[in-house]
């Protein structure tokens, strides 16, 4: 055998190999990409990551290795869960909703840009691309889940970061990757690579998944193993092949291929090709086996067969020339062979020149043929866009034709019709004219009845004027009568002018003790009703009366004077709003009230036992009661009365809730005498600080002057507590807050229902200006208290036109307010059609509501149109009443 024939055979066994076996692509650092049946329709994925550099090479090789092939950009993108801000990272939960989409709506615009910026590294090599992405918050999961979706078959994604590359690396370092390879399914071949080299390949089920022809090789005996490597191009124009070991077995059939060859002075395709058959089998290449035949700078097949081996070198080109060497060893006689002579060489030289000649011409051939088939491409897409843009401007002109002849029509008949109604014009503009002239007549009645109006409401204003002067005289009147009946009263009951409380006949009955323990089941915890500074109250029937009985403790501050001057001071006075005083027992200090059911004020604010809350009506009826009882006392002849400790618990509530004032023990009886320079009554009792600390007069506690202010103050504090339901300490401080923040709604009892706004924030006022550290700065009850509540209680409940007498009369419900149930005295027409008074709608609107107060329903606007005909009637009315 020659050794021409040798090489022909060898070299012709060498260039099906790939054919059948490897089918690999190869890359410009030598990896062989095993591809398993692809085809032209298939398409190849490249998972890529927000950062371009880090899969810029990943997507390089598979455009290299992948050339001609459909390929898919593939990318998750993983929204922030924080965003960056100053040097810090802010939590999504933090910000608005508006914020959040803003911010992750920049970040898809950054990943779109990023998906373009791939499109562009892919049209540059001349790939045309798609893309793929899916948004989720695991990248490896949005990998697998894409893979299932889209039933991916080829995916090429990163081994690990570029800079963890090394020579020697195998194995995949990213959990991404680590992931992907576990969890995708196996119907999908994987291909890992790292800094442009493959590093690890996992083989996809894709004849059970797609149905394509993919058959494994078939195994190889135990003895045989198989190394392969792909080609490799450098500068140099090194090539390198891989190595065969072929085992005994099948070394005859390789002897009798090249005895045929030799005989024949050549090879047959077909027995070669059943040759190949026979004895190549290929495994997967690993990357490791990869750079094992990269060691050796020639390619051989080793034959290995009884310690024998057959190696057929590859020529290298050295810096003398080419040289070529054929080595056979036999160690039984087997095969042998001499060396070969320097003709040979040359031929095989020559031979090797022009199989280079012959690839590198392929090799440009195909470099055109590709560029031919982009060029190609690119004319075929132009050609398909110009097609769609000519079908486009058809259509549209077609549509634009459609659209005339619609218009001509359309005008045609607009034309018609104008005719047909020029003869309604000309109607309707007489019907204009004559209208025209009717306004103007009617705008001169409405100017001669405005003037009517304006003169109407002069005589109106003059007379409210006259009417709340008559008003303020009834008032103190009404004051002066109050005090000259109580001074009536008390001159019938003792007929000696210089009469004083504490010396008045007793005008009050005495009990036993033992009636009074007989009443109570001797003092029975059961009938306890309350418990003050005093002593325990309790409930019981004495001579078949409900009584309240209030016996005092053994240490109580309240001695035998305290108990004279309380007993003296309700026996002498009497109002609707002071509680009555039945009898007394002198002999153990015992007091007998009326029974009031309802107990005191302090517990109804409280709800003590469950009971409900007050309502606003109430409460404010009860400062007005308060204040008039007050008022009466500030007035008594010849001694003003000071109560001195006015708190919610000495106020008692009967059945109806009509306030009654107790606990006269620590009052203060103040003459004529005791005037002081500013003519205000001042009781110095600079040893003795009286009554409960949130509600005492701060004066008094640093002067020891007691006077009528010192209850004024007290009266603001139980005020604020009837407006907000707190505790008494601080509350003037946080209703001022409020008032100054313009949130006093949020600080008002809820539970006493709807306050009307307006009103609740004259009251606060009111309170607040009760309550000043100063007294020259509080107010005056008759003169300011008492006319700003007057109206107030006769608006809840305490008028005095009531039916049953036949000296009032009824007032008609459209004279009420239907918010302050009380005659209106300004009222107007609100967007719902009904009257209001100003004050109370005024009130009702700026608390926020928008609803009407009669239908519930939204007012169009919050126009308030003055109603002067009811304001006429009501001010006639009341002038009549």
């Amino acid at each position: 055998m020659t050794l021409t024939s040798l090489y022909h055979a060898v070299s012709h066994s060498m260039i099906r190999v790939p054919d059948i076996a490897l089918k690999g692509l190869m890359d410009s650092r030598g990896d062989i990409v095993e591809e398993i049946a692809v085809g032209e329709e298939e398409m190849v994925y490249v998972s890529v990551s927000k950062n371009v550099k880090e899969s810029e090479s990943t997507l390089k090789w598979a455009v290299r290795n992948f050339h001609g092939k459909k390929l898919c950009i593939l990318h998750v993108h993983q929204p922030s869960k924080k965003k960056p801000s100053m040097g810090t990272k802010y939590s999504f939960s933090r910000l608005k909703d508006h914020q959040a989409r803003t911010y992750h709506d920049t970040e898809r615009q950054h990943m779109q840009s990023v998906l373009e910026t791939y499109g562009l590294i892919c049209e540059r090599a001349g790939v045309w691309a798609e893309t793929l992405h899916i948004e989720m918050d695991s990248i490896e999961k949005g990998i697998v889940e894409l893979i299932s979706m889209n039933n991916i078959r080829r995916l090429v994604m990163g081994a690990a970061a570029d800079k963890l590359y090394s020579k020697k690396m195998i194995e995949l370092k990213s959990k991404k990757a680590i992931y992907v390879c576990q969890k995708a399914p196996m119907s999908c071949h994987i291909w890992f690579v790292c800094n442009g080299n493959l590093i690890y390949t996992r083989r996809g089920d894709l004849d059970k998944a797609s149905g394509k022809v993919f058959s494994p090789p078939p195994p190889l005996p135990s003895n045989c193993h198989v190394q392969s490597s792909s080609p490799r191009q450098s500068s140099g124009q090194e090539w390198r092949c891989s190595e065969l070991a072929i085992s005994a077995s099948q070394f005859p059939k390789v002897r009798s291929a090249i005895s045929s060859q030799d005989a024949s002075g050549g090879t047959t395709p077909s027995s070669s090709l059943n040759n190949e058959r026979n004895l190549y089998a290929w495994d997967n290449i690993s990357r490791s086996d990869s750079a094992d035949s990269f060691v050796s700078p020639r390619s051989s097949i080793e034959v290995v067969e009884n310690s024998s081996l057959l190696k057929f070198s590859r020529p290298e080109r050295s810096r003398n020339g080419i040289e070529f060497r054929a080595i056979l060893n036999c160690d039984e006689g087997l095969y042998n062979s001499s060396p070969p002579s320097a003709q040979e060489e040359i031929a095989s030289d020559k031979l090797y020149d022009e199989l280079e000649k012959t690839m590198a011409e392929a090799e440009n051939s195909r470099q055109k043929a590709f560029e031919e088939t982009i060029k190609c491409r690119k004319a075929e897409k132009r050609a398909t866009e110009a097609i769609l843009r000519a079908k486009a401007s058809e259509s549209s002109f077609t549509e634009e034709l459609k659209q005339k002849k619609e218009l001509e029509e359309a005008l045609a008949s607009g034309k018609e019709e104008i005719e047909k109604l020029k003869p309604k014009l000309d109607e309707i503009m007489k019907e204009l004219q004559f209208a025209l002239e009717q306004k103007s007549s009617l705008e001169f009645q409405i100017r001669d009845s405005n003037e009517t109006v304006q003169e109407l409401e002069q005589k109106i204003f003059s007379a409210v004027h006259l009417l709340q002067r008559y008003k303020k005289e009834r008032d103190e009147l009404l004051v002066e009568r109050d005090n000259a009946v109580g001074l009536a009263e008390g001159l019938k009951k003792n007929p000696v002018e210089d009469t004083s409380i504490a010396r008045v006949t007793q005008f009050y009955t005495e009990f036993s003790l033992s009636e009074i323990e007989a009443a109570t089941h001797g003092f029975n915890p059961s009938l306890k009703i309350g418990e003050g500074g005093y002593g325990n109250i309790y409930a019981g029937i004495l001579r078949h009366t409900q009584v309240a009985v209030k016996v005092p403790h053994s240490n109580s501050l309240q001695g035998p004077l305290e108990f004279e001057q309380e007993v003296n001071v309700l026996s002498t006075l009497r109002h609707p709003n002071l509680v009555t005083l039945i009898g007394a027992c002198s002999e153990a200090r015992i007091l007998v009230y009326e029974y009031l059911p309802n107990g005191s004020l302090e517990d109804r604010l409280n709800c003590k036992e469950n009971t409900p809350p007050l309502s606003w009506q109430t409460r404010v009826r009860i400062a007005a009661e308060l204040c008039s009882v007050l008022v009466f006392l500030h007035s008594c002849k010849p001694r003003s009365i000071i109560h001195g400790d006015l708190k919610p618990s000495n106020i008692l509530l009967d059945t109806n809730h009509v306030s009654k004032l107790s606990d006269f023990g620590t009052c203060s009886l103040i003459s004529r005498d005791e005037l002081s320079s500013n003519n205000t009554t001042i009781c110095c009792r600079p040893d003795y600080a009286k009554g409960t600390f949130p509600y005492i007069d701060p004066e008094y506690l640093s002067t020891g002057e007691l006077t009528r202010k010192s209850d004024v103050y007290s009266f603001g504090i139980i005020l604020l507590r009837l407006l907000t339901g707190r505790p008494a300490l601080g509350i003037a401080k946080d209703v001022q807050s409020a008032l100054d923040k313009g949130n006093l709604k949020d600080l008002l009892d809820c539970t006493a229902g709807d306050w009307p706004f307006v009103r609740a924030k004259q009251l606060a006022q009111l309170a607040l200006s009760c309550c000043e550290m100063s007294r020259n700065k509080r107010p005056e009850l008759i003169s300011e208290v008492w006319r700003m509540l007057e109206p107030m209680k006769f608006s809840c409940g305490a008028s005095s036109f009531k039916r049953g007498s036949e000296d009032h009369l009824q007032i008609p419900h459209f004279y009420m307010c239907p918010i302050f149930q009380e005659i209106m005295q300004d009222p107007v027409v609100a967007a719902d059609g009904y009257t209001y008074e100003t004050e109370a709608i005024k009130g009702w609107l700026e608390s926020g509501n928008d609803k009407s107060p009669m239908t519930d329903r939204k007012l169009a606007n919050d126009i308030l149109v003055p109603n002067h005909a009811l304001r006429s009637a009501i001010q006639e009315w009341l002038q009549k009443s």
